[in-house]
């Protein structure tokens, strides 16, 4: 019986009925004689009362959802897709993303790169460019992300451009371990059509050795906890205004002419892949080519 009601009250239907009565009502007293004043206001005094009603049940019952202000984002077109998608997903803190912001955890930080990068691909924003850092501790853990790595494809398959640099520690640059990881990583994303590089974190700033992927000129993703193989732990945030801030962060990092971050994995490779090839690492070469970059 209780369902009953509950299901009722959050009918359309009810909402229709009482509309359509409250109405009639003024019309029917005005048309017909036969009917006091007294009469109509007391029924719509009574229909009134139901509205009030259904709606403080349907606050109730149902999730209400902040509307965005998306005058104030980077791109509005782009920032109204992912609202949709999420809420149709219901995986967001809503009051967060009304502001352009949005902080997710653990395995929901792959599942929303995965989003960003699909709509670029699916809206019309322009450019269709993904500037990405990543702070490359384990190079093994980056090919794991095999829907990450698929939606990049999709997106260059669609006619945009991902550059990617790679943030590798000095000390991780010169042993032959993550060398041969690294560079196995590298060749796959150039498999996919990804523009390379890399940069020593030991020579960056703190605000330049930062895990962030600019998507367009819509959103950021900032990895502000990276996550472990399986994203059991994790933490990263989307923004949606201010993008082109992140822009000129990442492109003063990549560099330009021959000091730009292509180049330098250039030479790295060029000492690197000899030694790998053949099997004959020398840890005081390698000292010396990552000296060099």
């Amino acid at each position: 019986m209780t369902t009953q009601v509950a299901d009722l009250l959050a009918s359309p239907v009810l909402n229709a009925v009482i509309g359509i009565i409250g109405v009639a009502t003024p019309l029917i007293g005005w048309a017909s004689s036969a009917v006091s004043l007294k009469a109509v206001v007391v029924v719509e005094a009574v229909l009134v009362l139901l509205l009030v009603v259904n709606h403080i049940w349907m606050r109730q019952v149902y999730i209400h959802l902040r509307r965005a202000n998306n005058r104030d984002m980077s791109d509005a077109k782009y920032f109204d897709l992912v609202r949709s998608q999420l809420e149709q997903e219901l995986i967001a803190d809503f009051g967060e993303i009304a502001d352009g912001h949005l902080q997710v955890y653990a395995t929901e930080v792959p599942r929303l790169s995965v989003l960003l990068f699909q709509v670029l691909i699916d809206s019309r924003s322009e450019p269709k460019r993904v500037l990405a850092a990543d702070l490359t501790t384990n190079p093994n853990l980056l090919t794991q992300r095999r829907e990450y790595l698929a939606v990049n494809r999709r997106l260059i398959e669609a006619g945009g451009t991902i550059q990617r640099l790679f943030i590798c520690w000095a000390r991780d640059l010169m042993r032959e371990d993550y060398a041969r990881s690294l560079l196995q990583l590298i060749d796959h994303h150039r498999s996919l059509g990804v523009t390379c590089g890399i940069a020593v974190r030991d020579r960056l700033r703190a605000d330049q050795a930062i895990d962030f992927v600019v998507v367009s000129r819509a959103a950021v993703l900032v990895e502000e906890d990276q996550g472990d193989a399986d994203y059991t732990r994790g933490r990263s945030s989307v923004y949606f205004k201010q993008v082109d801030r992140w822009t000129g962060r990442f492109e003063s990092i990549w560099g330009h002419g021959a000091g730009a971050a292509p180049f330098t994995l250039q030479s790295y490779e060029s000492a690197a892949r000899p030694m790998l090839d053949a099997g004959t690492w020398e840890q005081s070469r390698a000292t010396e080519a990552v000296d060099k970059l």
